[in-house]
């Protein structure tokens, strides 16, 4: 995957729960930090988001995406 978004921080799916609309998707980047974002349940679908994946927070602005 190639993004031109500059800030992409590599980690480990640690939880996947999704909600009504959207899905909160929660990425350990090191022992002691996690990110959690926001997406779609269509999204979390299309990627096939599952704890323990590898994956990337892509944050852009004031926005985190995911990207495997």
């Amino acid at each position: 995957m190639r993004l031109s978004a500059r800030n992409q921080i590599a980690g480990t799916i640690k939880n996947v729960k999704p909600g009504a609309t959207t899905t909160h998707v929660t990425i350990e980047v090191s022992p002691t930090v996690t990110i959690t974002a926001s997406i779609t349940n269509e999204a979390a679908e299309e990627l096939g988001l599952k704890a323990g994946m590898p994956a990337f927070a892509v944050i852009k602005a004031s926005d985190v995406m995911v990207g495997v």
